[in-house]
């Protein structure tokens, strides 16, 4: 991912040594494998979904005012805020290119939409921050907007790199959202309670 700008490329290189689990690529391939065959298509789907994801990382430091990420300082803390809002933007939209180039029209639609979610879900969480208490609904709103409509993605994306099948891809979608559903409550839980050795 060469950019003209030698700041891109530098930053690129840092967030590459920024090592994270992998989890929403891989979800790509099992979701892939789950209705069909891995193949190019698949690996487009996952470059781009971390892609997203890492550009989606970047703008939520700024929001929360993070100084780390993945053991390292985060990129707001190095360049500032200017430099990592713009960063994510570039990140988001190469993802975006990457499908329409290969006309992945389905894919794009698909991550579109997850950024979409995923930005209301912040918006409604930084909305409702004030109340000291959050009903279930608003918090289940909340996690599904900005944490589980990217699993859904991957999981829909995945499907939808192996097979035609719409019925598989919509029953992958909701698979990916509950899961992420489930990863999001058990992340706030770990906040909560500090140790993962309770849950």
């Amino acid at each position: 991912m060469r950019s003209r700008v030698g700041l891109v490329d530098l930053i690129a290189r840092y967030i590459i040594r920024q090592k994270g689990k992998r989890v929403r690529p891989i979800l790509v391939f099992l979701s892939a494998k789950a209705c069909g065959t891995v193949n190019e298509s698949t690996y487009r789907a996952a470059t781009l979904v971390e892609i997203l994801h890492t550009a989606t990382l970047i703008h939520d430091d700024v929001v929360d005012d993070a100084d780390t990420r993945r053991g390292l300082a985060s990129i707001n803390a190095v360049w500032k805020n200017k430099v990592a809002v713009l960063m994510g933007d570039y990140l988001l939209s190469r993802g975006l290119l990457l499908s329409l180039d290969s006309n992945d029209y389905y894919i794009l639609h698909s991550t579109s939409n997850a950024v979409k979610r995923m930005s209301e879900g912040e918006l409604l969480q930084i909305q409702k921050s004030r109340q000291l208490n959050i009903d279930e609904e608003t918090y289940l709103k909340i996690i599904s907007d900005k944490t589980a409509s990217l699993f859904a993605t991957c999981t829909e994306i995945g499907a939808a790199s192996a097979t035609q099948d719409h019925a598989k891809r919509i029953q992958m979608r909701d698979y990916g959202e509950h899961v992420g559903i489930a990863f999001q409550i058990r992340d706030d839980l770990l906040d909560y309670l500090g140790r993962r050795s309770v849950i």
